[in-house]
C-alpha cells in the first residue's frame, strides 16, 4: 500500500513556475514529480482548488489541469471545527486559514504526508511540536509536513541538481 501525500498550493504552483528567482524551488518540484511522485497516493482539497483559482498564478490553467488529474479529498464540517482550535490555539493565523485547512485535511484524512514549501506557517521545525501537542490533545493523526527536497525515496538521492 502506498503512502499518502497531500499538496497545498505551493506545490502546483511552483511546479508550473518559470520565475529565475524561484529556479531552484521549480526545479526540486519538478524532479520531485518525475522521480517520487508516482511512489505515493496524491490528494488536493477544495482549498487546494480555490486558492490556485483565486491566485494570480502565471500558468493559472495548467495548474487547475493538473490539480483536476489528483484525488480530491471531501469537506466535512469537523474540519472547520479543526482550523477553529488552530487558530484559538495560535497555531495559524487567522489571516491564513488557508494554512491551517491544508493541515487540518492532512491530520483528519491522516495523511502521511503534507507536501508544501510554505516553510513559515508549516514546514517549519518550531511549529512541529506545537502541532503535535494541538492535534494529539484533539485525537488527530500529525501528519509528517515537509517540501520536495525532504521527501524523497530511501537510498540514493536520484537528483543532486535540480535541472527539470
Amino acid at each position: 500500500m502506498k503512502k499518502k501525500v497531500y499538496l497545498d498550493t505551493t506545490i502546483p504552483s511552483y511546479y508550473y513556475d518559470d520565475r529565475d528567482e524561484t529556479a531552484f524551488l521549480i526545479g526540486a518540484t519538478r524532479n520531485w514529480f518525475r522521480d517520487e511522485a508516482g511512489l505515493y497516493d496524491i490528494y488536493i482539497s477544495d482549498e487546494t482548488l480555490v486558492e490556485a483559482q483565486e491566485g494570480a498564478h502565471p500558468h493559472k490553467e495548467e495548474i487547475l489541469d493538473f490539480l483536476s488529474r489528483l484525488n480530491l479529498l471531501p469537506f466535512e464540517e469537523m474540519l472547520e471545527e479543526i482550523v477553529q482550535t488552530y487558530i484559538n490555539n495560535h497555531l495559524m493565523p487567522q489571516e491564513f486559514g488557508g494554512d491551517a485547512l491544508h493541515l487540518a485535511y492532512a491530520s483528519y484524512y491522516k495523511i502521511d504526508f503534507l507536501l508544501t514549501w510554505n516553510c513559515n506557517h508549516l514546514a517549519n521545525a518550531n511549529k512541529r511540536e506545537h502541532i503535535r501537542v494541538i492535534n494529539s490533545r484533539m485525537g488527530l493523526f500529525v501528519p509528517e509536513i515537509t517540501t520536495p527536497l525532504e521527501l524523497i525515496n530511501e537510498g540514493e538521492c536520484k537528483w543532486n541538481e535540480t535541472k527539470s
